[in-house]
């Protein structure tokens, strides 16, 4: 029987914790602030946005949006980033992607200070996967994260096993392939560019699929006795309806484990990132 890695479990037992420490940390006069930098008015933005904001209220941290014009210069724009940077009432700060084709060339990963840098993107935080952390207790990318807390907590192994992770981001890819390999994974990185993929898929122990393109994975890319974990990461809209990168249908009767999307990583990394506002402010404080 297939096991489905739902999220909410993880997620409730976070929760607890969160809200444990939380309240501690405003017992010392230092109330966890989440800053959303947004540029424009994305749609897809603002639904992730409200998440965020869902989760910080139900742990009593504080969230604010900063909803700047589309039209807003690098300039003017650097200069906001950087008054939150100094504001000692912000102790996490976000800049939602997508940005605006004017700001795209900014390093926006590198502009918030490392120790408000509740996205783990900065190259401070992004360190200690180069150096090897096993641990999750640090500012680490979000989704990568999420992903491992979501393994462990199924008890699914990761030391000696062949996990090949399909899409090279910045934001995924490319630091959870590092997280895995610190754990004791064996890791195949694969991409767009990839040629027959059904070739690694097939000899995975586990897959995680990072690309964003609806139902990439199917029959064809499983072998059944190998009892394989799925991950899905996609959050793709197929027929007006959400999917991830996985046909679910096709791909669970053929694995040992799979994420559903909805309700697997994306609560997973909604999480992750207010454990990081926590951890952040705790180390502030």
């Amino acid at each position: 029987m297939t096991t489905l890695l739902k999220a909410q479990p993880v997620v409730d037992q976070k929760i607890a914790d969160l809200t444990k420490r939380c309240q501690s940390l405003i017992q010392k006069g230092k109330r966890p602030l989440m800053k959303v930098v947004l540029v424009g008015n994305n749609p897809a933005s603002l639904t992730y946005i409200r998440n965020k904001k869902k989760m910080c209220e139900t742990i009593g941290a504080e969230f604010e949006l900063d909803q700047l014009d589309s039209s807003i210069s690098k300039t003017d724009f650097l200069a906001h980033v950087e008054k939150l940077n100094q504001n000692p009432k912000v102790t996490g700060i976000i800049i939602q992607l997508p940005v605006s084709n004017e700001l795209k060339s900014l390093r926006i990963s590198q502009l918030v200070t490392p120790e408000k840098d509740i996205d783990g993107f900065h190259g401070h935080n992004t360190q200690w996967l180069y150096e090897g952390s096993i641990q999750t207790n640090h500012l680490l990318p979000c989704t990568p994260k999420g992903i491992v807390e979501l393994l462990d907590y199924y008890q699914i192994p990761l030391k000696g096993k062949h996990a090949v992770v399909i899409g090279r981001s910045l934001i995924v890819g490319k630091p959870l392939s590092m997280l895995l390999s610190n754990r004791n994974a064996t890791v195949t990185l694969a991409h767009s560019k990839t040629e027959n993929l059904a070739d690694l898929t097939k000899i995975a122990d586990i897959i995680i699929s990072a690309v964003g393109k609806a139902e990439l994975i199917t029959a064809k890319h499983i072998n059944p006795a190998k009892k394989t974990v799925v991950v899905d990461v996609g959050m793709n809209t197929l027929h007006d309806k959400l999917v991830g990168d996985v046909k679910f249908d096709e791909v669970s009767p053929l694995v040992a484990a799979i994420s559903p999307v909805p309700g697997g990583v994306g609560p997973m990394t909604v999480i992750s990132l207010i454990e990081n506002l926590i951890l952040a402010s705790e180390k502030q404080s």
